[in-house]
């Protein structure tokens, strides 16, 4: 489905990994390996599988209703059996490249690092929380992520239009140009330069039109009647 999953894992140290059966597992890993997957469980169900898989991707049903349909509830169905054993088959191959791959590993650490910074950005600025009874409803809310989203959208947008000004002006000199690799370090999710506590203006009339085209259709319909 071209999902590549990258979780952080809490006691990593307790994960254990498992074989297909009949898998020879040497005596210094046995306390850790397990070899009691079945394959042939997980191609039975593979076809309902990828259908699930993709009722997802494409929008037919939400991971949440797919993981209530299918969680530890659904113990005994073939297709929750599958399910697990090819999540534990997965799931240990991650642990595999974690665990031996050092560069893997350290990519893997800053990509999540940069998420957990674009969430603490979120919640520096959801100041003043709205209240419960105002976002009850699934639009409501939606609105309110929305606005969350946009918002810390708006701030690392300037933080990466002054960011990239110093990179320029220090990559013109040799002496202090950055080398590539530590760009890729750089998160534009900084506050110190920002006041958050501000107030925000925005030219809502020059964009009225593309946020509620029913004000161009209602301008254009008297000149078609006339």
């Amino acid at each position: 489905m071209g999902f590549d999953l990258c979780p952080r894992l809490k006691a990593l140290k307790d994960r254990h990994l498992f074989l297909p059966r009949g898998s020879e597992i040497p005596a210094i890993l046995s306390s850790v390996c397990h070899a009691r997957l079945d394959p042939a469980k997980i191609q039975a169900q593979w076809d309902r599988m990828v259908h699930l898989f993709a009722s997802v991707h494409s929008g037919h049903t939400s991971a949440i209703n797919a993981l209530t349909r299918f969680g530890s509830a659904a113990r005994g169905d073939p297709l929750y059996e599958a399910l697990v054993q090819l999540g534990q088959l997965l799931r240990t191959v991650f642990l595999a490249d974690c665990f031996v791959n050092e560069a893997f590993r350290r990519e893997l650490l800053r990509v999540l690092n940069r998420g957990e910074s674009a969430n603490a950005l979120k919640r520096a600025i959801y100041a003043g929380r709205v209240a419960s009874y105002q976002a009850k409803q699934p639009d409501e809310m939606q609105a309110v992520a929305d606005a969350l989203s946009l918002l810390a959208n708006l701030v690392m947008a300037w933080n990466t239009v002054k960011m990239q000004g110093i990179l320029d002006r220090w990559n013109a000199r040799r002496s202090t140009a950055v080398p590539p690799e530590l760009i890729g370090r750089i998160a534009p999710t900084r506050t110190e330069g920002i006041n958050l506590r501000g107030v925000f203006s925005f030219p809502i009339e020059q964009y009225a039109e593309q946020l509620l085209p029913s004000l161009s259709a209602a301008k254009s319909a008297p000149a078609a009647a006339s």
